[in-house]
């Protein structure tokens, strides 16, 4: 069965919608829940389910999403940091935390480790499309704000793994994110990785993706560095949540709107479905030698449960023995001296 650690203290609303995500998580599936945190704070939201099935950990400290991630190094006692251990000493499988996501990226990477052959961990997303059903899986979000072309190669080879072995996409359609669909768009990061992934054998990789052929449907997996990954995810909820506002100021406005509106309703309800974070959960640090699900501040419980299902599903796919095994085939890990420098 797969163990949980649940940061119980991560997140802007303390244990409750933690807690409660935990629960509701135990309604749909069979795990072990591991809490990590103040057990006096967590006690009060257990109900009879999680009172059987839930070891709490206790942790006194919590690292402050005002706080910077390397504090959370020197931190043994904080939540987040006792949470990841657990799967460092493989005392469980997955951690999930909607606290500081800056300790987490740092914690899973130097407490857990990298996958043999991993560079740099990633952080991936899914974002909605116009096709029903599908997503586009992005990375990296935010992990890496200076990366080289081999990091976007080997971002390319995690994304091709996750999409195949997670989300089950036969043959998943990989695309390069750039300021056009031509192989001479892009800065000089875009056109060397450009050059290195249409050299890898049966790849399907499809060349040059721009921002809007994420949303369309038209290509699996988008890779990109973590600067410009980060700032096309914060936008695009930004524009979802603006594209909500408009739509309601303007059926405010006349009776025929607001008739219109009331027709429309449940397509007004799939919209905000398909771009609300609470419906993927969070996102993994692929690369990682484990599974680390940071979800947002804002995590509710829903959020949580998604969370804790996406780890599960995570750990039973096997997807770091593919992950590591795809590297070797398509020749992305570093040459030996660059590991040793």
């Amino acid at each position: 069965m797969v163990k949980v650690a649940i940061d119980a203290m991560g997140g802007d609303f303390g244990p409750e919608p933690i807690v409660q995500g935990c629960a509701l998580a135990l309604e749909e599936c069979s795990y072990e829940p591991i809490l990590v945190g103040r057990r006096s704070e967590i006690e009060p939201h257990l109900n009879e389910a999680l009172k059987r099935r839930a070891i709490i950990v206790e942790a006194h400290d919590v690292i402050g999403m005002h706080e910077g991630a390397t504090d959370a190094l020197r931190r043994k006692e904080s939540s987040i940091y006792k949470a990841v251990d657990l799967v460092a000493k493989n005392e469980a499988h997955a951690v999930v935390s909607a606290g500081h996501s800056g300790a987490s990226m740092s914690l899973s990477t130097l407490r857990i480790g990298r996958l043999p052959g991993v560079m740099r961990p990633a952080i991936a997303t899914l974002m909605p499309t116009t096709t029903d059903g599908k997503h586009s899986l992005v990375l990296d979000v935010g992990a890496n704000v200076d990366s080289e072309a081999k990091h976007l190669v080997q971002f390319a080879v995690m994304g091709k793994a996750y999409a195949t072995n997670v989300l089950r996409q036969e043959r998943p359609r990989v695309g390069l994110l750039a300021n056009g669909e031509e192989p001479s768009k892009g800065d000089r990061l875009v056109k060397e990785t450009h050059g290195l992934l249409k050299e890898l054998p049966d790849f399907n990789f499809i060349g040059n993706v721009e921002g809007g052929d994420i949303f369309k449907g038209s290509v699996d997996v988008v890779v990109c560095d973590g600067f410009v990954g980060n700032v096309l995810l914060k936008t695009g909820e930004g524009v979802a949540d603006a594209m909500v506002d408009v739509l309601k100021r303007h059926t405010k406005r006349s009776l025929m709107s607001l008739l219109g509106a009331a027709l429309m309703r449940s397509a007004f309800k799939g919209l905000k479905k398909d771009m609300d974070y609470a419906e993927y959960g969070g996102a993994p640090l692929i690369g990682v030698n484990g599974c680390s699900i940071i979800s947002h501040g804002k995590s509710n419980p829903k959020a949580i449960k998604n969370a804790i299902m996406q780890a599960i599903r995570f750990t039973e796919s096997g997807v770091n023995d593919q992950i590591v095994a795809y590297l070797d085939r398509y020749r992305a890990t570093p040459p030996k001296r660059e590991e040793q420098a």
